[in-house]
């Protein structure tokens, strides 16, 4: 999501150059292995089968090995880290020596601040109790674990490697180690899956009563086993309504229950939310580091390669290419580092403003309407109003005054100067998709 991150598979597998020159503070390092592929899994994986980890497996050594390579051969623009997370994959497959020697280089290179979050990916029944405390000590302090469903047929179904048993031992691990800032991931719109399991899935993880949860609604992507089984919104799967009431019904339980619901797809106690995806959502820079991974700095969003050896060849590259013993051309200039990554290329402003749209409006509190004004004009805030006006006498777009309360609009009014631009909970949110890319394609069509 990263990110369990399905925003990310629209936008950050581009290499763009945008507005944003801000100095990172944030690091995202993948771990790529797995027991298994999921069946619904698109992210850049390297499956070891189930007796493989930590120093038993040279593949996970030499990828290490190389991940540190990486971070020292990365320009560090003056930061600390306030947040790491380690995705995946399966991170857990990691061994505490491993874990410890990743952050150790990074805190050598950029810093890690005192009060950072350190956060990593787990799965069900591929860690103890010894290496959880052993990620505590290296730093750990939050984990997102992913359960995705409590019915061990609809686990076999989407092919987990781990059962029901598995998730409640490893919450008791968990505990046990001490680590208080936990996270449960969930799927819905699974492959026969019923609106009473997924009801059941979200009265089990409200019962565990994690100080995060994710709630996601399943993607068919293409060149998945799930994209070869199934046409997206067809049988087995569940129907749109059906999928629609699922997303209302997590809503339900999930703020009843006292979380927060602060994204599309997160919902947290007070004071929990996820400090490094909010990194994403609100557009700030980030160092990617890993094979796949996705960076944000510099103004450059920049993809890895997502094969292995392509990846320890780009690797090898940019250490060639910082060596002292490396000639560099005109003197000061050194020649493109990124020959195996998709061009760079320079985008309009109306891409930045499409991207601030996209990602800002994922969050509870929306974007706010003088921040757009002050980047993109009162003429541009105006034309985006015009768009979603038909949304908004839906009820599915909202503008907040600044003390958080619903600000009533005549018909025809202007937006105001202040206050935020969201979409509704949970009609809105469920129909954003549709919401953005009318916005989108009418915001374009006027460019």
């Amino acid at each position: 999501m990263n990110p369990p991150t399905d925003y990310l598979t629209f936008e950050l597998k581009k290499s763009v150059q945008v507005a944003n020159s801000g100095i990172p503070s944030s690091a995202y390092l993948h771990i790529p292995f797995c027991r298994r592929r999921c069946y619904y899994c698109d992210f850049p994986v390297f499956v070891v089968g189930d007796r493989k980890n930590g120093e038993n497996s040279g593949t996970i050594v030499q990828y290490v090995a190389v991940l540190c390579q990486e971070i020292q051969e990365t320009k560090n623009l003056g930061a600390s880290l306030k947040t790491v997370f380690f995705g995946g994959g399966t991170p857990s497959l990691l061994s505490v020596s491993q874990l410890s020697n990743i952050l150790e280089t990074l805190d050598g290179k950029f810093g890690i601040a005192a009060e950072a979050e350190i956060s990593i990916e787990i799965d069900p029944g591929t860690f103890t109790l010894e290496q959880l405390r052993g990620y505590a000590a290296a730093g750990v302090n939050r984990v997102s674990l992913g359960v995705q469903a409590f019915q061990d047929e609809l686990l076999q179904a989407c092919g987990r490697s781990h059962s029901v048993a598995d998730i409640f031992e490893a919450v008791e691990i968990v505990r046990s180690a001490g680590i208080v800032n936990f996270s449960l991931d969930l799927i819905s719109g699974l492959p026969h899956q019923t609106l009473e399991q997924w009801e059941a899935s979200l009265k089990s993880a409200v019962e565990i009563s994690p100080t995060h949860l994710s709630s996601y609604d399943l993607i068919v992507e293409q060149g998945t086993a799930f994209g070869r089984y199934f046409e997206a919104g067809a049988q087995p799967l569940p129907a749109d309504d059906t999928a629609a009431g699922m997303y209302r019904l997590a809503r339900e339980i999930l703020t009843g229950a006292g979380y927060e619901h602060y994204e599309i797809s997160n919902y947290a106690r007070d004071g929990y939310q996820c400090r490094h995806n909010r990194v994403y959502w609100e557009n700030r820079p980030y160092y990617g580091l890993g094979m796949g991974a996705a960076s944000y700095v510099e103004g450059l969003r920049l993809t890895r390669p997502r094969k292995t050896q392509e990846y320890y060849q780009w690797v090898r590259s940019i250490s060639d290419l910082n060596s002292p013993a490396t000639p560099k051309l005109g003197g000061e200039t050194q020649p493109d580092i990124y020959p195996a990554i998709e061009q760079n290329f320079q985008v309009s402003e109306n891409d930045v403003l499409l991207e601030t749209l996209m990602l800002g409006l994922r969050l509870a509190e929306g974007v706010s309407l003088s921040a757009l004004t002050e980047k993109f004009t009162q003429q541009t805030v105006d034309k985006i109003w015009r768009c979603l006006q038909p949304y908004w006498r839906q009820g599915w777009v909202e503008i907040m005054r600044e003390d958080r309360a619903s600000a009533t609009l005549g018909e025809g009014a202007k937006l105001p100067l202040s206050g935020n631009l969201r979409l509704s909970d949970p009609e809105g949110f469920l129909f954003s998709n549709t919401i953005l890319a009318d916005l989108f394609s009418k915001l374009s069509e006027d460019n």
